[in-house]
C-alpha cells in the first residue's frame, strides 16, 4: 500500500508559487458539471480508498467535510468496509489498516486505482516493463478483479478490473476526485513505465514561460494528472500520488478542515487562470489536496 507523503513544503510551496502560477495543473479541464459513470476508460482513475487507523472518525471527517454519505459493509465480527456516495453515487471508499501495516510503519493513506480491461495481463505487463507485482491479481469475490503494483520509482497503485462494481460512478461535483499528482524522483522513468503499461501520454506544458518542469498525464483525450519535476522534492519522501478532490470554495472547506481536526502543509493558494488548491491531512495522518476549479469562460 501507497504511504501517504508529501514534498518538503517550504521547497515545494516555492516551486507551487513559481511554476504554478501559469496554466501548469491541476487541471485546468476539470468537470465542471455532474457526470455519470457506467463504465470507466481504460487507463482513467477509477477508484480511490483510505486506509486508515480510525474508520470511524474517518467516517465523522470525511462525510462532514465533502457531504459523503455512509454505506458500511461487514467483512467479518469486527470489520466493515465503507463506501462513500454522493447523490446516490459511490465516489470513494475506506478500511481499516492491518495490524502488520502499522507494525511496519505504514502511515494512513489514499490508494488509487487505475481501470483496466485485465488485472492479470496488467500485472504482468508491469514486471515486464520494469515495475513490481506486491499482489498478483486475485478476485474480490464478484465485485471485480485487482492487482497491488509499484512502479520502477517506487510509488504503489492498484489495478481494477471491474465486476460488479465499476469504481466511481459519479464525477464532476464537490467531494469527488478531479486530479491526482505523481511526486516521483525521477520524472523520465516514471513517465515511460505508465505510458508503456497504460497508453498514457506524457508531455511538458509548452505554455508555461518559462518552463515550470511540470509534465501533464493525458490518458485518450483527457487530462487526470501530472508529474511535478523531481528536483523539487523532499528526497526522504518516498514516492507516492497525491489525490485531488474538488470544491466548489477551496477557503471554506480548508476552513471546515480545520474545524475537523485537519492539518494543512499549504494553506490555500491560488494558480492563475487555473483555480485554488490546498494540501492537507485529515486527523488520522492520510494526506490529500482539495482543488476549486477556475469557473469556465
Amino acid at each position: 500500500m501507497i504511504g501517504a507523503a508529501l514534498h518538503s513544503i517550504p521547497v515545494f510551496r516555492k516551486w507551487c508559487v513559481e511554476n504554478w502560477g501559469s496554466t501548469s495543473c491541476p487541471n485546468p479541464h476539470i468537470l465542471s458539471t455532474m457526470a455519470k459513470i457506467d463504465k470507466p476508460k481504460p487507463g482513467s482513475f477509477c477508484w480511490i480508498e483510505l486506509s486508515t487507523t480510525d474508520q470511524n472518525a474517518a467516517k465523522r471527517f470525511y462525510s462532514s467535510l465533502f457531504g459523503w454519505e455512509i454505506n458500511d459493509l461487514p467483512m467479518g465480527p469486527e470489520d466493515f468496509y465503507t463506501i462513500f456516495k454522493l447523490q446516490g453515487g459511490d465516489v470513494s471508499a475506506a478500511c481499516t489498516m492491518r495490524p502488520e501495516q502499522r507494525s511496519q510503519g505504514v502511515p494512513p493513506h489514499w490508494m488509487i486505482y487505475i481501470a483496466v480491461d485485465s488485472a492479470d495481463a496488467t500485472a504482468t505487463r508491469a514486471a515486464q516493463v520494469g515495475g513490481k507485482v506486491l499482489a498478483p491479481a486475485f478476485d474480490v469475490m464478484d465485485v471485480g478483479r485487482m492487482a497491488v503494483l509499484q512502479d520502477p520509482t517506487g510509488a504503489m497503485f492498484s489495478v481494477w478490473q471491474a465486476g460488479r462494481h465499476v469504481g466511481f460512478t459519479v464525477a464532476g461535483v464537490d467531494g469527488t476526485l478531479c486530479w491526482a499528482d505523481l511526486s516521483t524522483p525521477d520524472q523520465a522513468r516514471a513517465g515511460k513505465f505508465y505510458t508503456d503499461l497504460f497508453g498514457w501520454k506524457v508531455s511538458v506544458d509548452t505554455d508555461d514561460d518559462p518552463p515550470s518542469g511540470y509534465l501533464h498525464i493525458q490518458n485518450g483525450e483527457d487530462f487526470i494528472g501530472g508529474i511535478p519535476p523531481g528536483a523539487h522534492r523532499d528526497p526522504h519522501t518516498p514516492p507516492h500520488w497525491l489525490p485531488y478532490f474538488q470544491t466548489s470554495n477551496c477557503d471554506a472547506a480548508a476552513a471546515k478542515a480545520k474545524q475537523l481536526g485537519a492539518k494543512f502543509y499549504l494553506e490555500p493558494m491560488t494558480m492563475e487562470n487555473v483555480g485554488r488548491f490546498g494540501i492537507l491531512a485529515d486527523p488520522q495522518g492520510a494526506v490529500f489536496a482539495i482543488f476549486q476549479p477556475m469557473p469556465r469562460k
